[in-house]
């Protein structure tokens, strides 16, 4: 039998793989099928693909089988990762979450609120998290079915608000703030975040009266090293780019080995994540909100953030002395 350690290891590592190759191989897969004897079936999944289209946007398809996968639980007990509650969420609300910082592959994000790993429907009931990504990774095919199975949306304007408006209440959604741009900063001992000027999370959560909540993720920044470029270089040039025309960012990451920690790797170092929920900040509806309205909770998020990374910090590893820094 394989040890415990191999297995949480493989977890891991399938995906990994699957993140970074699943999409384009099943892309691939579906084109090559449409030149062979097969090509019925390729073609049935593609009309069946244009009438599908809008789930992203319209409610998504999530799969409670899928999120209770025991494959999360390894993935889980890898690094660790666990969810921290320090405050209740009402079902008879719906919430903006904003979680902080992005790193490399946003294990904590995934694990969290994609999974039951961590228990979130016992920890939060009547809460429904839907974790809102690229929209490009919709028009992939196959890749985007597997996303929605696990609770993924669309991140456009659109899907945040059928999620806030015509879904009832019990609804969080899950934006990764600071995206792409600030995944090429993430290395081990990193507390920064691009969060000053990104206010669009604010105005929808005013829109739609949805409370907002603050979550720093302890560790998420210390599971791989990375090739950090000045600015003004050609391959930072290169990465600003692509992250510009393909909606990610190409990280020159360091891990370890699958079997030895000590060799070079594309598995994430074992250290553990603690994501942090914050308090709810309560958020006045305004249909139409004003520049002064949305810099006025933005603020006040920031400054809740920034109150939670401290009380927080020293218990998950950090010195007294630590700082967030927000750009």
């Amino acid at each position: 039998m394989m040890s415990q350690t191999l297995i949480e290891s493989l977890s891991v590592l399938q995906w990994i793989l699957t993140f970074l190759t699943m999409g384009i191989s099943c892309t691939l897969l579906t084109v090559y099928l449409l030149f062979t004897s097969f090509w019925p079936l390729a073609a049935l999944y593609l009309a069946w693909l244009t009438l599908d289209r809008n789930t992203p946007e319209r409610g998504g398809r999530r799969s409670q089988w899928v999120r209770r996968w025991k494959l999360w639980t390894y993935m889980r007990d890898y690094f660790p990762i666990s969810l921290v509650k320090t405050a209740e969420l009402s079902p008879e609300a719906n919430y903006v979450i904003g979680y902080h910082p992005h790193g490399i592959l946003c294990f904590g994000a995934f694990c969290n609120f994609c999974t039951e790993a961590t228990s979130f429907s016992k920890i939060f009931p009547g809460i429904t998290p839907h974790v809102a990504t690229l929209n490009g990774l919709f028009r992939l095919p196959i890749f985007r079915d597997y996303i929605l199975s696990t609770g993924g949306r669309s991140v456009s304007r659109s899907s945040l608000t059928h999620l806030l408006s015509k879904s009832g209440v019990g609804n969080a959604v899950v934006i990764v703030v600071g995206g792409a741009a600030e995944s090429m900063s993430g290395r081990p001992g990193e507390h920064s975040l691009l969060l000053k000027n990104r206010k669009g999370f604010i105005r929808i959560a005013l829109m739609h009266g949805a409370n907002l909540v603050p979550i720093y993720s302890f560790g998420e920044n210390d599971v791989f090293d990375q090739v950090v470029f000045e600015p003004g270089s050609w391959m930072k040039y290169f990465q600003l780019m692509f992250q510009k025309y393909m909606g990610f960012a190409p990280c020159f990451l360091k891990g370890r080995g699958l079997m030895f920690s000590s060799s070079w790797g594309l598995m994430p170092y074992t250290k553990p994540i603690t994501t942090v929920v914050g308090e709810p900040i309560p958020v006045t509806q305004s249909t139409n909100p004003s520049e002064e309205e949305v810099d006025r909770y933005h603020t006040e998020y920031m400054e809740a953030l920034i109150r939670l990374f401290n009380r927080h910090k020293v218990q998950h590893g950090l010195s007294e002395k630590a700082v967030l820094t927000i750009y």
